[in-house]
């Protein structure tokens, strides 16, 4: 077999193998998605927990007072831009969708803009990321719990997503028994924020794939003398 498609065969077996989690603290980094997620999954009602309510509560709306989003008829007569209070948030983690925004926000303004956990990109998860960690990293299908390792705090009802559906005044949301729908961004529906930030490739990942092309580059050598 060329050498070539021997070391294309082993890169797609290690790829493969990567599909996994892995728990590096605060973050737990999901090698399908190359993201990480927050390692405690109601990790809003843990600071509430440990901090206090009012003060975290105080500190997202302090650091995310206004939430812009598509114009619809709850936030400030249609205008797209609402004005997030201490009512957009419930007990023990549970937000509407507007302060879940301003949550993955207010994760992203900690330690002087460089975010929690050394990333200012924390987002709500959009459906393919959930589903990917839900079926395929956790291993668990529709209807049925999922497994919490290597996670804590993982909540059995709804979780926001960030993806708006096409009537603006609902948004995602996901279940960790594999449901995804729809429903009211408004503070009548509360619901649990898990959020996920884009990061980059581990290093050791680009170490194999700079391996595999000196590698290749070795064997054109050869063939060249």
């Amino acid at each position: 077999m060329p050498l070539a498609v021997v070391l294309l065969s082993i890169t797609a077996l290690s790829a493969r193998a990567d599909l996994s989690l892995t728990d590096n603290g605060l973050g737990v980094y999901d090698s399908a998605l190359n993201a990480t997620w927050t390692q405690d999954a109601n990790l809003l009602g843990t600071l509430e927990n440990t901090q206090g309510y009012s003060t975290i509560v105080n500190a997202i709306i302090a650091a995310n007072s206004v939430i812009y989003d598509t114009p619809n008829f709850l936030d400030n007569g249609g205008s797209g831009i609402y004005n997030l209070s201490a009512a957009d948030f419930g007990d023990s983690g549970k937000v509407n969708w507007w302060a879940a925004q301003a949550f993955v926000g207010y994760l992203n303004s900690l330690n002087n803009g460089t975010g929690y956990d050394g990333s200012n990109q924390w987002a709500l998860p959009n459906s393919s990321q959930f589903s990917e960690l839900l079926s395929n990293a956790l291993g668990g299908t529709a209807a049925s719990s999922n497994p919490a390792n290597p996670f804590s705090n993982v909540q059995p009802t709804g979780y926001w997503g960030g993806t708006e559906y096409v009537e603006p005044n609902d948004a995602l949301l996901s279940t960790t028994a594999g449901s995804q729908f729809y429903d009211y961004k408004g503070d009548q529906f509360l619901n649990y924020a898990w959020a996920v930030s884009a990061v980059p490739l581990p290093g050791a990942f680009w170490l194999f794939g700079a391996g595999m092309l000196g590698l290749l580059g070795l064997k054109r050598r050869g063939r060249a003398g």
